[in-house]
């Protein structure tokens, strides 16, 4: 059997550009451009990374902020396909809202949240920007609250969604267990007979 060696292996990761700009340096011969890229990684299975990176040409500085972006992997607690608890992150001008969502509701986010949180894996989200449109602060907040949820109120949270999934029943015996009124009537029975 014959491997082609042209073909690319699958990554693990699913990858999405975020923002490509072009910038410029001003040296003596004239002015220098490049391009910074930003790129955003993720597997749909809890764990995201960013990278940014420079470079003459795209396809380069693409591969460099996907490097630098698996360096930098974190994992995001995903509970009943959304995050545990509400929180705000601030990074710079930039405000971010992230809040947990039912299922159904699907991903109401704008912007760099609906990327990031589709490459997480969390299928319900509300979010709101606030302050500003600046795309790698917008991302770096982002990442600064997905990564900022306590241990502890996670577990708290996990230990809730599983009560309501399975709630106990209070009785074991359907038997055992008598209606208001029966009660009632049993215990007329028994004022009845002291009498």
């Amino acid at each position: 059997m014959k491997v082609n060696k042209f073909t690319k292996e699958k990554s693990e990761f699913e990858e999405r550009v975020v923002e490509i700009a072009r910038v410029s340096r001003v040296v003596k011969g004239g002015r220098r451009i490049r391009f910074r890229i930003l790129v955003v990684i993720g597997d749909q299975k809890g764990r995201v990374g960013y990278g940014i990176a420079k470079a003459t040409e795209i396809a380069t500085g693409v591969k460099k902020a996907v490097s630098l972006a698996k360096k930098h992997l974190i994992t995001v607690p995903i509970i009943a396909d959304t995050i545990p608890y509400q929180v705000t992150q601030e990074f710079g001008s930039a405000r971010i809202l992230l809040k947990p969502a039912p299922i159904g509701t699907s991903i109401v986010a704008g912007g760099v949240v609906r990327i990031i949180a589709e490459l997480v894996g969390i299928k319900n989200l509300v979010s709101k920007v606030l302050g500003t449109a600046n795309k790698i602060n917008n991302v770096k907040a982002v990442f600064a609250a997905l990564s900022s949820f306590d241990p502890e109120r996670v577990e708290q949270a996990k230990k809730q969604m599983e009560k309501l999934k399975n709630p106990k029943s209070e009785v074991q015996n359907p038997k055992q267990t008598k209606s208001k009124k029966d009660q009632i009537k049993s215990n007329k029975k028994v004022s009845n007979l002291e009498n």
